[in-house]
C-alpha cells in the first residue's frame, strides 16, 4: 500500500495548490508575489468548502461527517501555514528595516 503524500506538504513543494516558480524568472518577486496570491486564493476556496460542509452538517443535510471534519482541518491547517509564512516575512522585512546603512 502506497502511501501519498501530505497536500500541503505537496503545495510548498510546489507540485500541490501553489503555482510552480520558475527559476527563469526574474529576481524582481513577481514569482513570490503569485505564490503567495494563489496561496490565499486557496485558503479561501477551502475556507468557503469547510464553511459549506459545517453547514450542511448543522442543517442536517450531509451524509459524510467525515468529509466535514477533513475539510474543516485541511482550512485550519492551510490558515495556520499562511499566517506563518505572513509573520515571517514580516520579520524579514523589520529585520531589513534594522540594518543600517
Amino acid at each position: 500500500m502506497a502511501i501519498g503524500a501530505i497536500p500541503m506538504v505537496q503545495s510548498v513543494a510546489g507540485t500541490g495548490y501553489l503555482p510552480s516558480v520558475q527559476n527563469s524568472q526574474p529576481a524582481d518577486g513577481a514569482g513570490f508575489g503569485s505564490a503567495l496570491a494563489g496561496a490565499v486564493d486557496n485558503l479561501q476556496a477551502l475556507q468557503s468548502s469547510s464553511n459549506t460542509l459545517a453547514v450542511q452538517a448543522v442543517t442536517g443535510n450531509l451524509n459524510d461527517i467525515h468529509s466535514a471534519t477533513i475539510a474543516s482541518t485541511r482550512a485550519q491547517v492551510s490558515l495556520e501555514l499562511v499566517a506563518a509564512v505572513r509573520n515571517k516575512g514580516v520579520d524579514a522585512f523589520n529585520e531589513i528595516m534594522r540594518m543600517q546603512a
